[in-house]
């Protein structure tokens, strides 16, 4: 079978952004250059064209990290879904005091779309858009496996979850952090999403949240087309 063309200067740019994402602080040259295995001058002609292009930006101190033009570019992708949510999550963040989130399946991973954090809690966990995980690791995707339909092999907490209508974890995406999710689902039963909160107080009524998360996720679900 013949291969698709493939671009390796692109495939190298966009590694880029992807480190920048995953390491959530701004990296040097050096840093970058470890991190995807090719020549300093390489990264660095990468870098600055992404540079020109708002994609990632200098600090004050030469380091690098994701740029303004980032989040133009990210409220295109799935709008109707962003556009359903934030009101929802929102209000999910304020009333709880944790910021809230929603994921979207991508293959074998969930992939965070948007976040919002709370606007009056004194401490909370931020969590960025564009974290990646496994969909069988973490509250998130779990509860997108819990609102699909039944399989023979799925998990105990799956089922449980698909039960109680939201799930829970604890350490498996950030170490030391909680998070309680509900599948959206739409009116076609189809599961684009699910509504979940990252916190840290391990004294939180896990039920009363989790029926709060399974509301939003509803209100968002009740808002798509």
């Amino acid at each position: 079978m013949t291969q698709a063309p493939y671009s390796q200067t692109l495939d190298r740019g966009l590694r880029v952004l992807e480190v920048l994402a995953a390491a959530d602080r701004p990296m040097s040259i050096v840093d970058l250059t470890r991190s995807i295995g090719v020549h300093r001058s390489i990264v660095y002609r990468m870098v600055r064209t992404l540079e020109e292009h708002r994609l990632v930006a200098r600090t004050g101190d030469g380091l690098y990290e994701l740029g303004l033009g980032l989040p133009a570019l990210a409220r295109s992708v799935n709008s109707a879904l962003q556009s359903a949510a934030l009101a929802a999550l929102s209000d999910l963040a304020d009333d709880v005091g944790m910021t809230a989130f929603i994921v979207v399946p991508e293959g074998d991973d969930v992939v965070t779309l948007l976040s919002v954090e709370p606007r009056r809690a004194n401490v909370h966990v931020a969590y960025r858009p564009g974290n990646r995980h496994p969909v069988t690791r973490g509250a998130p995707g779990i509860a997108v496996l819990a609102g699909r339909p039944p399989q023979p092999d799925d998990p105990a907490r799956v089922t449980a979850a698909r039960a109680a209508g939201w799930a829970y974890s604890y350490s498996e995406v950030l170490s030391g952090m909680r998070s309680v999710a509900a599948p959206v689902v739409d009116r076609r039963g189809d599961v684009p999403a699910s509504v979940a909160v990252v916190y840290v107080a391990e004294d939180t009524d896990r039920a009363v949240l989790g029926a709060r998360v399974a509301a939003a996720a509803a209100a968002v679900a009740a808002r798509l087309p």
